[in-house]
């Protein structure tokens, strides 16, 4: 018994060490890439200078037409990440005042995600690949479920979101393989192949956001103008009374959900095509960059 305790106990203390060293490899590769995603573009950068950053989900990264903001002699750059939540956008934001980025402006998507103060896992895994490295990143994570483990236990991480951290990701970011996520001055583009054109938000409800109210002191803190929006919705949607309920929550958020007339101008019925996208951007640049 003693010696197949013994064993037993040599077996983990291997498995610990490989472990420890995957866990190091990993980090390693992710720290020295900047090009595959929004989060390490962030992360692996030095300060940066911006009039216009934009922030959000989806209905940010493709409604936001960042090269007609630079047309107007704006630099401005389109953070917003498709599947992302406040909780992605507040963070990255943080990291963004950590490596010494000015912002004169911070344009924040803030409708249907104001409904939740979830993490998305989809984007929020891209950031623990530094969440050792990062106070920042740390913190913002501690209070979140499975944290303790996500932290002291090596590699458990890349495991556990395997398919966004995981083997696959870290060798392309290896071999430097290419991503679009950046293009466009960060700008996704939608076709005007429509999906689906009906909509329902009657059992959505928007809260006190925790998140939206993080990102509203750190640009105050930091003498950053910020424009929080409603983007558009398209007109066959059911319980577009959410909107006007946000207004309700936070009467300063601008709403730009019926600006978009026509099908013809969405992807979805949640999203512009890219037609649609520069409509709305034009609306937006006339409102608050007319100057």
């Amino acid at each position: 018994m003693k010696y197949f305790l013994l064993f037993t106990a040599k077996l983990l203390l291997v498995a610990f060490l490989i472990l420890g060293v995957l866990d190091v490899i990993y980090t390693q590769v992710y720290k020295r890439s900047s090009s595959r995603n929004k989060i390490a573009h962030v992360y692996n950068s030095k300060a940066r200078d911006y009039d216009v950053v934009i922030l959000g989900s989806s209905r940010a990264n493709n409604h936001f037409v960042a090269p007609l903001f630079e047309e107007k002699g704006l630099k401005t750059f389109n953070y917003g990440m498709s599947g992302g939540h406040l909780f992605e956008a507040s963070l990255l934001l943080k990291l963004m005042i950590e490596r010494g980025y000015h912002m004169k402006n911070v344009i924040l998507e803030a409708d249907l995600n104001l409904s939740n103060e979830q993490q998305s896992e989809s984007v929020a895994s891209k950031f623990l690949p530094y969440i050792h490295d990062s106070k920042t990143i740390a913190n913002h994570f501690s209070k979140q479920k499975f944290f303790w483990a996500l932290y002291y236990i090596p590699f458990y991480r890349y495991v556990t979101f395997e398919p966004r951290i995981g083997f696959r990701e870290m060798y392309s970011t290896v071999r430097n393989k290419p991503s679009n996520v950046l293009d466009h001055l960060g700008y996704y583009p939608l076709r005007t192949k429509k999906g689906n054109m009906k909509n329902n938000l009657t059992n959505l409800k928007p809260l006190h956001n925790k998140y939206y109210e993080e990102i509203k002191q750190i640009c105050k803190a930091n003498n950053i103008k910020l424009i929080a929006v409603m983007t558009p919705m398209c007109s066959n949607t059911k319980g577009l009374d959410y909107f006007q309920k946000v207004n309700e929550i936070y009467p300063e958020i601008h709403n730009y959900e019926d600006v978009v007339q026509g099908d013809q101008y969405f992807s979805s019925c949640g999203h512009l095509n890219d037609a649609g996208a520069r409509l709305f951007t034009k609306r937006i640049l006339e409102d608050f960059f007319k100057k």
